[in-house]
């Protein structure tokens, strides 16, 4: 029960934002709804602008969070009132690195554990165990990177990112059943660049590319049914390999931060997150597979998701040993009503979120953080669903401490 389980989770899991991402990877981040690109000197722009390690202070910095997640659970009521059910809620705790080396010969070096995407969605009642008895994804991505000045105005970055995957997914109906479970690495790359043409203004391009999560594992299916002719009721069972890809999309950001005479930073983040090439999830299984099984469970299932638009605002306010922080994020969801299912019932979003740092010594600050985020309700009419997901929200609490060396 292999790498097959991870793609079907990873496209059913995550309600933190919009698809199956997680962008809040620090302290910071949490506190500033991820509008941390342009203005950032701390040991997460590691991670989140590189570019940006060539205007820190020549010092070395490492950064420790712990962050926890909380998914309320979702109400599912049928328009015909025939049902009214809810998913489970899920609480997870979740670390995460960052480091930025002191600078060696000009350069800067970083590296980041960051966990990208995931988390888990549960259903216990019929209809939804039909296709969703669980769906979780647990990931961890490791991002060194290395940046280099171009005089005193720009900075560019490159990094390799390097994605493991882990997953479980179930589903139990009366005719059909499957057990999985798989992991995987996969690679990518980012680039960034960052531009200060005034000790106020700062501006900068980042870009995280595409990484397939490709699979290649076993599968165990069974199905009571006769669709090959047979008498009724008849039980075709299979353990077979099994294989598919599904991407991580690629994401852009560009970012504009101004510093005010009163220490007041504020940051505006673009964000263009693709995920077009999120088409189909095709399931493609061994020789040792049975027809029948194949054909339940082999059939391609259209996704057809879309390209989406995230704007982030964050208001830094420095102070004299504590640091201020908040943040608003608008978020649109990449799933047409055609496709959206029990798996994954995402929507448009809005959060809010509020943050403050302590400076304790010359070299140890630390601070917390917390987000909240409200989903759109949604009604929903397709080939699988016609109701409507409701209650929908998230809430994120992230503890950090940053170290200078």
């Amino acid at each position: 029960m292999k790498k097959i389980a991870l793609v079907s989770l990873i496209t059913s899991s995550i309600l933190l934002a919009g698809g199956y991402k997680i962008p809040e990877s620090s302290l910071n981040a949490v506190a500033l709804g991820a509008a941390n690109v342009a203005h950032n000197k701390s040991a997460d722009a590691a991670y989140y602008n590189p570019a940006n390690m060539v205007f820190m202070t020549h010092d070395g910095v490492m950064e420790v969070d712990m962050m926890y997640i909380g998914l309320s659970d979702i109400d599912y009521t049928d328009s015909a009132g025939a049902y009214s059910i809810s998913s489970k809620s899920e609480n997870f705790i979740i670390p995460s690195f960052h480091y930025v080396s002191p600078e060696v010969d000009g350069a800067r070096y970083g590296f980041s554990m960051v966990v990208p995407a995931g988390l888990s969605k549960r259903w216990d009642d019929a209809p939804a165990v039909y296709k969703a008895e669980e769906f979780t994804l647990e990931t961890i991505e490791l991002n060194p990177t290395v940046a280099l000045p171009i005089g005193d105005k720009i900075g560019i970055a490159i990094g390799i990112r390097a994605i493991y995957s882990k997953g479980i997914v179930k589903s139990d109906s009366p005719i059909a059943s499957r057990d999985m479970e798989g992991d995987s690495i996969d690679f990518g790359y980012n680039l960034a660049i960052a531009y200060h043409p005034t000790k106020e203004l700062e501006l900068a391009i980042t870009y995280r590319s595409k990484v397939n999560l490709t699979t290649d594992g076993d599968a165990d299916l069974s199905y009571t049914g006769d669709l090959d002719g047979a008498v009724p009721f008849n039980t075709y069972t299979s353990s077979s390999s099994a294989s598919l890809d599904v991407p991580v999309p690629a994401l852009f950001n560009a970012a504009i931060a101004y510093t005010f005479p009163t220490k007041t930073t504020i940051e505006f983040v673009y964000e263009r997150n693709y995920w077009h090439t999120y088409n189909e999830l095709d399931f493609n299984y061994g020789s040792g597979v049975n027809p029948v099984t194949n054909i339940v469970f082999g059939t391609p299932i259209a996704k057809n998701w879309e390209d989406t638009n995230t704007f982030r605002l964050g208001i830094t306010q420095e102070l004299d040993d504590l640091t201020l922080m908040s943040g608003l994020v608008i978020d649109e969801s990449p799933i047409p009503e055609t496709t959206i299912g029990y798996e994954l019932p995402d929507s448009d979003s809005v959060s809010v979120s509020l943050g403050a740092r302590y400076q304790f010594t010359e070299k140890i600050n630390a601070g917390i953080a917390a987000l909240y985020s409200m989903r759109e309700d949604r009604t929903v009419h397709n080939d699988s669903l016609d109701g409507e997901f409701t209650n929908a929200t998230a809430l994120l609490i992230s503890l950090g401490l940053e170290y200078k060396f």
